[in-house]
């Protein structure tokens, strides 16, 4: 998944109020309804430290579903059950 600057706003301020033109663009934002604005810098570091937290987390998936899928072979059941258990 791709981050965004809307994303790294409201990770930063869930009650922010902007308006992003064009989208996904840290130069083009307006602030309203009396919302802090946040620096630029500010909000391209978030982003760039949410992408690498996505990253190692799509990355770890297939990991993490290989190891499931071994744990429960090893608890006794058969490939087809844990298929049937995983799709």
């Amino acid at each position: 998944m791709y981050i965004t600057i809307e994303k790294a706003i409201k990770a930063i301020n869930p009650d922010a109020y902007f308006a992003s033109i064009p989208a996904d663009n840290a130069d083009g934002i307006e602030w309203l309804d009396g919302t802090t604005p946040i620096s630029k810098e500010v909000l391209e570091a978030k982003k760039a430290e949410m992408q690498v937290a996505e990253d190692a987390r799509v990355a770890q998936e297939p990991i993490d579903k290989a190891n499931a899928n071994q744990k429960l072979l090893d608890l006794g059941l058969t490939q087809a059950e844990v298929d049937a258990l995983t799709k």
